[in-house]
């Protein structure tokens, strides 16, 4: 299994946010990593779930751009 990874978003307080996607599969999450001092326990999300909780922050709008550039690399590829 192939998994890749692709950060899309770091907050001022370190935070990282990345988009997680298996090759064999084709499951995407959002993994997020909160810094030390916030506890820095790694957590993923579904993806659907994750844009519909974070609303129009800065890191929704960051994944909705990538995930756009994603798709647009496919349909060339094709």
């Amino acid at each position: 299994m192939t998994v890749l990874t692709d950060d899309f978003y770091r907050s001022s307080n370190g935070d990282r946010w990345r988009l997680v996607r298996e090759t064999d599969t084709g499951q995407r999450a959002v993994r997020h990593e909160p810094n030390l001092s916030s506890g820095g326990r790694v957590t993923d999300y579904p993806v659907e779930e994750w844009l519909d909780r974070t609303g129009t922050s800065p890191e929704n709008q960051a994944l909705r751009v990538l995930m756009e550039k994603l798709s647009q690399s496919e349909r060339d590829d094709q």
